[in-house]
């Protein structure tokens, strides 16, 4: 499928990704923990509900940034795909801002099609958590149902 397609597909799709409750709580727990350091990981599930979720270790060390260390990254494909899983969606935190890519997380979306989960712990006591779908630099909002 070529990015024109994906972006159709996209366009068209009713844009939702479902999370047990379990998920989103080891999720954000993930993202408290590295505080004050960008946290990320990936979402694993099929049919836009999430399985569980595989936290990755920022080697950048960053409350700013975030990448994902290479071998664990490979680590996590290899045990998804034992899994017979998919990845559904990439996850990071914003330890001080709105829950929205910035310019470097639109550029850093090599993904089309999985949803980017972008946490805000701005208000530490109420983790703000959204998802979107970010394809050649254009962001489109997604629906996270929480279950």
């Amino acid at each position: 499928m070529g990015l024109s397609e994906i972006v159709k597909t996209l366009q068209e799709a009713n844009l939702m990704i479902t999370l047990p409750k379990e998920v989103y709580e080891v999720m954000t727990e993930h993202a408290k923990k590295e505080y004050p350091q960008e946290a990320c990981g990936f979402v694993v599930g099929k049919n836009g509900r999430a399985e569980y979720f595989l936290p990755l270790k920022n080697i950048d060390r960053s409350s700013v940034t975030y990448s994902m260390d290479p071998k664990e990254q490979i680590r996590a494909f290899k045990k998804i795909e034992e899994d017979k899983q998919e990845l559904l969606g990439i996850f990071h935190s914003h330890v001080a801002s709105q829950a929205y890519p910035s310019q470097t997380d639109r550029k850093m979306a090599f993904y089309p099609e999985v949803s980017y989960l972008i946490v805000s712990l701005a208000d530490m006591e109420k983790p703000d958590l959204k998802s979107y779908r970010i394809v050649n630099d254009g962001v489109t909002p997604e629906e996270v149902v929480i279950q």
